[in-house]
């Protein structure tokens, strides 16, 4: 970082730690154990569409792999003009999800697009909550998310599942980083 970034207030975006979603079915295991939150089986990749040839075919390349799994790819753009990318298994498949979830991640790095990942969620219940595991790529670290309405969370489970995951994951200690992703599929 140079002098005047310092001046300007400006910083380096963390480089995305892909390998970070891997440590996630372990965290699961916590998760179902402490706090009854089981896998529901689905998991997305939420970035902000490029424009230009190179995105276009990368977007194809990828919608045609992932569909070759019987369906159970799908792509949703959100009021905010963000494109999820949907991945579904079976909620046993936690490994599988994960793997196609960092998959999809790598190819957009690859290619480039790393800036404009936005986050990977991963989604579990407890039977009357739902629970989303979010992966902030550009700080490197995950935060729980629990919905409880259209426009309503209950910071309390997010608090207590910090709790539960926090030798599990690299939890984002800044909580003002904790961004809502309401209507984020599967939640």
């Amino acid at each position: 970082m140079g002098f005047l970034d310092i001046l300007l207030g400006r910083s380096k975006a963390v480089p995305p730690n892909l390998d970070q979603l891997f440590s996630l079915p372990s965290a699961a295991i916590t998760l179902e154990t402490a706090g009854g939150y089981h896998a529901t089986g689905i998991g997305s990749v939420c970035f902000k569409s490029a424009e230009g040839g190179g995105f276009t075919a990368l977007r194809a390349e990828v919608d045609k792999l992932l569909a070759l799994d019987n369906g159970k790819f799908s792509s949703v753009t959100d009021s905010y003009g963000f494109t999820w990318l949907v991945r579904e298994t079976t909620p046993d498949n936690l490994d599988g999800l994960v793997t196609d979830l960092h998959g999809v991640n790598t190819s957009l790095v690859d290619a480039g697009f790393g800036p404009s990942l936005l986050c990977t969620l991963v989604n579990f219940s407890n039977g009357s909550k739902s629970l989303g595991l979010v992966y902030l790529y550009k700080r490197g670290s995950w935060y729980p998310f629990v919905p409880v309405g259209a426009d309503r969370r209950d910071n309390a489970s997010e608090l207590q599942i910090k709790s539960l995951l926090g030798t599990d994951l690299r939890l984002e200690s800044d909580l003002a980083r904790w961004f809502p992703v309401y209507g984020a599929p599967g939640l």
